[in-house]
């Protein structure tokens, strides 16, 4: 099967794979039936299966690599921008134009970079040049206008709802005096009843200044911030929801002040009390429901950590000061600040705020720890890792880089808003004007005329995406899920193929003892350690590892049974196939079955047939053996994660599942006949995993699972990318979500929130738009007034946040 490709031994274009364009070996990977040499079976056969790709869909899909692949702290052009990043809290922001306004005038100062604006988390992340900017400089940039600013790590809220609640509770009160005014004397008279006042003289005046001051406080307090939204999207040459409110606001105040100067009762200073507070009280649930979605987020933002405390010394200095390689002390009740790895000391830590997982982990010398967990019961010493960072930081970054983010929909619902709200305008005057032309009263002419400006108020359309989009964060990350793009919402749910890396993914990912078969087990498991214990292979760690823990398990015969004999490291021997050393006086030879057959060990048939049961499972049988004979083997394997059966059979419910690995025979093979799985493809080096997908992608949108490492190329060469890891792969740029828990559930559960929230965008937008093609018609007919108009735009716009706000569950695990 595998011949050289012509006698004279392969030409230079044949000295490459086709696949993954590594190096062939002599003489090349072939086959009858595929065309071009490979350097591995995998490669070929990934190759038979799939196919080459057309040369417009190697363009198409290498365009979307290139994009995926682009650097998240590029900017929004994709150029690359050198500088920093760094997240500011901004109260005063509720609708798509305060974004636009807060970009514009922030990225006039040369200092800064690019700028982006989230009102549904009323965050503002900026890229600057710390050369010509410094940090703290940044919020009074982003102030002003009635928009405050403060940097994130002050433990801002990500939406402060007291203000909110002062202007709605101000308005509220001289709102229902403004009520009470018209239910006593104006309301009846509209009705043909006898006035209770008599309007032409003082009492009339009085009531009607009493009724014009409330109202006056209502606009101009309650309404300062519809006002101010106004004034900032003519500024941002961006018409929003806001000018829509405002115009029908003021239209009413203005009318009914001009009426109520020549002497009318047919007063609207109810109409104006009315959408101003119908659309606070709207934004005041808004707010609750923002605060509700990213609370997570700030908690997280909240437990970051400014210090660290030496170890050497005990002096405390800022955590931006510390140097690789540099050992902190981390007492009880306190926060590890970087990741690191334990060097003394011994105790639990609370990883519950990075990872989720409410058990603390015990933690010793040698174990990474991750920043911003909590260390429990006993003080740690850590040696700070050669990156510097906290996991914790990485964590909050990705989050608020996500939620500063706007996602395609909503983009596309902010170009409809700033078309539709100079529409409405110039339908409004339209009908208006065909009112008087018609033969209408001024009056019923301006009537239509604000019925239609205060219906089609696009209140639902601004909130249907971003809501939606924050609430499907926050459950991700209850479920142990950062999303680290928004594209996940849009892009999972048309998902064809999952790609599943084997190792890491489907299995631990790293080797440990199996079983062990032997007649006195204890003294098998203490001679192998003992040998091994001078061995860096994988599989003398697991060995050792688990010998050390036998121990421990069964404490009573620790002289015989278990526990890690020391032996003379100068009598150590090492090959290709094994290791040995005199354990007792006796010479113990640890390592591959022909290792000792060649040694002239004797091997019964009952460990000749385990060997090959061993084998057929996937796992490295270990022969163990002294005075002449094999005394027992050990099964080492890389074991499958206890949930992975469960999570194929989730995926596949919807989708294609593919098994990819770098191993070959029954390490692969067992996965072969796993009902879910469609195909399974092994031998494939790293470099051609991504490959692999890109030529699975011509069958539809492929996700890839991996494991955040080696897996990353691939990771980024699919449509959407699902790094396994905790804590220090979460910097995996390639991914599009991490599972920070490492449990392979949590990737259907992925898909199901991906789903869930997409849906949730459909339904809010697609509310959106009935309502508006409903209530738009209807007050153009004038079969409306303004006040019911007023009720129907609420009742839109908080249908859409009490749907943004239901659960996205229940999860099943």
């Amino acid at each position: 099967m595998t011949t050289p490709e012509n006698a004279d031994g392969p030409t230079d274009a044949e000295t490459t794979c086709r696949l993954c364009d590594l190096s062939t070996p002599r003489p090349p990977v072939t086959d009858p039936d595929v065309d071009g040499t490979f350097c591995c079976r995998g490669c070929l056969e990934v190759q038979r299966s799939l196919g080459d790709l057309a040369e417009s869909e190697t363009a198409a899909v290498k365009e979307a690599i290139d994009g995926q692949g682009t650097d998240r702290t590029a900017g929004s052009d994709g150029s690359d921008r050198e500088g920093e990043s760094a997240f500011f809290a901004v109260d005063g922001m509720h609708c798509t134009t305060c974004e636009a306004f807060i970009e514009g005038r922030a990225e006039t100062d040369d200092g800064i970079h690019a700028v982006e604006a989230s009102y549904a988390t009323d965050t503002v992340r900026v890229r600057y040049d710390p050369d010509r900017l410094d940090e703290g400089e940044i919020p009074e940039l982003l102030s002003g206008y009635g928009y405050t600013a403060s940097r994130r790590s002050d433990g801002s809220p990500a939406s402060d709802t007291s203000e909110t609640a002062k202007f709605l509770v101000g308005g509220g009160l001289f709102g229902m005096m403004v009520m009470v005014w018209y239910a006593l004397f104006l309301y009846p008279t509209y009705f043909g009843y006898e006035p209770v006042a008599d309007f032409g003289g003082l009492d009339g005046l009085y009531v009607f200044a009493n009724i014009w001051v409330m109202t006056s406080f209502v606009l101009f307090y309650t309404g300062w911030p519809i006002l101010r939204g106004a004034y900032v999207s003519l500024r941002a040459g961006v018409p929003n929801m806001d000018l829509l409110v405002a115009l029908a606001a003021t239209s009413a105040y203005v009318y009914s002040t001009l009426a109520m100067g020549v002497g009318r009762t047919d007063l609207y200073f109810d109409v104006t009390v009315a959408i101003i507070l119908v659309v606070t009280g709207g934004g005041y649930y808004e707010s609750k429901i923002k605060q509700r979605a990213v609370g997570r987020l700030s908690e997280l933002t909240e437990s970051r950590i400014e210090d660290a405390r030496l170890a050497e010394t005990g002096e405390t200095v800022p955590v931006d000061a510390v140097e690789p390689g540099e050992r902190l002390l981390v007492r009880s009740g306190e926060r590890v600040p970087l990741d690191g790895t334990v060097q003394s000391g011994s105790a639990a830590v609370d990883e519950s705020l990075v990872t989720g997982e409410s058990t603390p982990v015990s933690k010793r010398p040698g174990d990474l720890v991750a920043g911003g967990t909590v260390v429990t019961d006993a003080p740690l010493e850590i040696e700070v890792d050669e990156t510097a960072t906290s996991t914790l930081d990485r964590l909050v970054e990705l989050l608020w880089s996500i939620q500063s983010s706007t996602p395609g929909v909503q983009r596309l619902a902010d170009r409809l808003a700033t078309v539709f709200v100079p529409l409405v305008i110039v339908l409004a005057a339209v009908v208006a004007g065909w009112t008087l032309l018609t033969g209408g009263s001024p009056t019923a002419a301006m009537l239509i005329g604000l019925t239609v400006l205060i219906v089609s108020c696009p209140c639902a359309l601004g909130l249907a995406t971003p809501l939606a989009v924050a609430a499907g964060i926050r459950t991700a990350i209850e479920r142990g899920i950062i999303v680290t793009t928004e594209a996940v919402f849009e892009d999972a749910p048309e998902i064809e193929t999952v790609v599943l890396d084997k190792t890491g993914t489907l299995t631990e990912g790293s080797m440990s003892v199996v079983s062990v078969h032997a007649d006195r087990s204890g003294e098998v498991l203490r001679r192998a350690a003992a040998v091994e214990s001078l061995s860096e292979h994988p599989i003398a760690a697991a060995i050792v590892e688990y010998a050390d823990r036998d121990s421990i398990a069964r404490p009573e015969e620790p002289a015989t049974d278990g526990g890690v004999t020391p032996v003379d490291p100068g009598e150590f021997d090492r090959t290709s196939q094994g290791v040995s050393a005199p354990v007792d006086g006796q010479e113990t030879v640890v390592g591959h079955p022909n290792l000792l057959e060649e040694r002239g060990f004797a091997i019964d048939d009952r460990y000749r047939n385990r060997i090959a049961r061993i084998r057929a499972n996937g796992d490295v049988p270990v022969t163990v053996g002294w005075d002449g004979r094999v005394q027992g083997v050990i099964a080492v394997g890389d074991t499958p994660r206890p949930e992975w059966r469960a999570a194929v059979e989730t995926l596949s419910a919807d989708r294609a599942v593919v098994v990819l690995t770098g191993d070959e025979g029954a390490a692969a093979d067992r996965f072969r006949s796993v009902e879910g799985v469609s195909e399974v493809f092994d031998g494939v080096p790293p470099e051609a995993k991504a490959e692999t997908v890109r030529r699975l992608r011509t069958r539809g949108a492929v996700a890839m699972v991996g494991d955040g490492s080696n897996d990353a190329p691939a990771l980024a060469a699919a449509d959407l990318g699902i790094a396994l890891g905790s804590g220090t792969q979460l910097a995996s740029d390639a991914a599009d979500a991490v599972i920070v828990d490492d449990d392979l559930r949590s990737v259907p559960e992925t898909f199901t929130i991906a789903d869930r929230t997409n849906g949730r965008i459909r339904q809010n937008l697609g509310w959106a738009f009935l309502y508006n093609a409903i209530a738009i018609p209807t007050a153009a007919a004038g079969l409306l007034n303004p006040l019911f108009a007023a009720a129907a735009m609420a009742t839109s716009s908080t249908l859409v946040v009490a749907n943004s706000a239901r659960s996205l569950g229940p999860f099943e695990r």
